[in-house]
């Protein structure tokens, strides 16, 4: 599966309770298909509404904040570029008044 694709993809892995502890078991099958070894470290976020949690792997959030972070090093490529070819615009309409 194309990786842009399993962003949209919602699956569920089953059921866990949450321990005395705190503590919630990870179902193995979700552990294996997500690549989640012994030792890995989870984001914990809040979900939609705040009625759940959502679990992200750290290197994951990593990966996405650098694509997020060189996209907009992108955007403001072009809004500077834009922000500039629009006063060159405009200084030139004062000019020719």
């Amino acid at each position: 599966m194309d990786d842009k694709d399993s962003w949209h993809e919602f699956k569920c892995f089953g059921s866990a309770t949450v321990g005395s502890r705190g503590q919630v078991v990870i179902p193995a099958h979700a552990r294996k298909e997500l690549d989640i070894e012994v030792g890995a470290t989870l984001l914990v976020f809040s979900g939609v509404g705040g009625r759940g949690l959502i679990l992200f792997k750290a290197d994951a959030v990593e990966q996405l904040v650098k694509v997020v972070s060189k996209q907009l090093t992108t955007v403001e490529r072009v809004l500077t570029s834009q922000t500039r070819s629009n006063a060159d615009s405009g200084s030139s309409e004062v000019r020719n008044r």
